[in-house]
């Protein structure tokens, strides 16, 4: 009877664990949002694993339509192409943090997280004068270490109501996938960039999102950033 209670009590950790890992709504591991309020008819763009060498094709797209987004970078990005980093916050887009060398953080210890965390940061607010208030864990996996380094560095989790999966559909399939994932309050997520990748190909998603952004304007949504559709205000460093 007492390795049973030990045994079902294993499990009911485990799976307590894996929630707090994956699941999109879970607080296990530091304060996260995964959606915003449905009262607005709005929407949330959202961009991992940039800049890159394709953001600007995507900033021009954005443009085009009047799409504000927020952009979660990597700091090895961010150093490694400042003037594009520099471009998404001048073109009144959100910078987020996405870690410093995008690194699964699950399995890690609190100051390797902290430590990726911290770089990012510090590489957005010298090279963009912003500093994030919002943070994507890499592959939506978050750990241990999360809450004392969000908590340090004032920074927010942001998972996502649908990913696009943009990193392996073709643009048609991206489009069936997202065409209907807009209703208010929904966070969407994209990728200009493919992990540490230099000069990625990013046709797939350019070429969903000549599609679905002309068909969610004419649905009557707003295009908002994170912050904006969570009522968060702006930090300056």
């Amino acid at each position: 009877m007492i390795l049973e209670v030990i045994g079902a009590a294993g499990l009911a950790a485990a799976g307590i664990t894996a929630y707090g890992v994956r699941g999109r709504s879970a607080q296990v591991f530091g304060p996260s949002v995964w959606k915003g309020p449905a009262s607005r008819r709005a929407i949330a763009l959202t961009f991992d694993d940039g800049p890159s060498e394709s953001t600007p094709d995507l900033l021009s797209l954005l443009s085009d339509y009047g799409v504000r987004a927020t952009f979660f970078q990597c700091g090895h990005h961010v150093r490694r192409l400042p003037r594009i980093a520099v471009r998404c916050a001048a073109d009144g887009h959100e910078i987020g943090n996405h870690t410093d060398t995008h690194p699964a953080l699950y399995l890690r210890s609190a100051q390797f997280i902290y430590d990726q965390l911290e770089r990012a940061q510090r590489a957005v607010i010298e090279t963009c004068g912003v500093t994030p208030s919002l943070v994507r864990p890499t592959f939506g996996a978050r750990w241990f270490g999360m809450r004392p380094a969000q908590k340090r560095l004032n920074l927010l989790g942001v998972m996502w109501t649908t990913i696009a999966r943009d990193w392996c559909l073709s643009g048609d399939e991206i489009v069936q996938r997202m065409g209907t994932a807009a209703h208010p309050g929904a966070i969407l997520c994209f990728h200009d960039g493919r992990e540490l990748t230099h000069r990625p190909n990013i046709d797939s998603t350019l070429q969903a999102l000549r599609v679905l952004l002309p068909k969610w304007a004419a649905e009557g949504y707003e295009f908002v950033t994170v912050s904006e559709m969570l009522a968060r205000p702006s930090v300056k460093p």
